[in-house]
């Protein structure tokens, strides 16, 4: 039997990275997969398309969910679509870089809404659901800049780190009916944004990894199975890194 099998789970901000090579595992591992896109409309129809193959539920939604009222709009549409929700993979985010000093107001509040209200409307949404059910699983994606800060990514930083300290209070507000919240931490990653930078500052990044390498996609989708698994059914309000060794 497969680890998710008969699970339905919504993945954010899934049309590319490590978003997508989360929504093909879960696909792979039987689940239905509900999965949100905003700006890359063309990746999302293509991965509902592609998700199609492993024979589950498959349904992409345009949706914002840093907008309050989207995000319930969005656990609404997915439980009339699929029945229920079991699992929500807090994954949207983005960034606006720069030093304190250069940061404008506006950079702020962008990367703040985007990579931290978003998962508290969603969460607030879809824990209603999971309440009624007593069962549920949220994965939160921070990262290792959420734990050790960065220079030149404190908006970024900020929003990580608020990940964690949210994610632990919930896990400790919902965890007496059976829904757990963890939180996944990421390093170095491969993806289509990493792809541009100059081989030679990646080469420098992945000799201070301990294990000599940047990481792939399919290392955080991996852990992110065992979170939404009932194989980690006594892991609840932890940080995961999934980083080689970094922190």
């Amino acid at each position: 039997m497969k680890l998710l099998q008969g699970k339905t789970a919504l993945i954010t901000g899934a049309s590319k990275g490590i978003g997508k090579r989360i929504a093909e595992k879960f696909a792979e591992q039987g689940a239905n997969v509900a999965f949100t896109y905003l700006s890359s409309v063309e990746k999302g129809e293509a991965l509902e398309k592609e998700l199609q193959q492993y024979g589950t539920q498959i349904k992409g939604y345009r949706s914002d969910a840093s907008k309050f009222a989207e995000a319930e709009q969005l656990i609404n549409a997915i439980v009339a679509d699929f029945g229920t929700i079991d699992i929500v993979v807090n994954n949207a985010g983005i960034t606006k870089d720069g030093l304190l000093m250069r940061m404008s107001e506006e950079n702020w509040d962008d990367v703040l809404e985007v990579n931290l209200k978003s998962i508290f409307n969603t969460t607030k949404a879809a824990s209603k659901i999971m309440m009624k059910n007593r069962h549920g699983v949220f994965i939160n994606m921070s990262s290792v800049v959420g734990v050790q800060g960065n220079a030149g990514q404190s908006n970024y930083a900020a929003s990580k780190a608020g990940i964690i300290g949210f994610s632990k209070s919930i896990a400790k507000e919902l965890g007496s009916r059976n829904i757990r919240t963890n939180v996944v931490a990421p390093g170095f990653i491969r993806t289509e944004m990493t792809a541009v930078l100059d081989p030679k500052v990646v080469e420098g990044w992945e000799k201070d990894i301990p294990l000599k390498r940047a990481g792939e996609t399919d290392d955080v989708a991996n852990v992110c199975v065992f979170l939404a698994s009932d194989m980690s059914a006594y892991v609840n309000g932890q940080v995961i890194s999934v980083c080689g060794g970094m922190l």
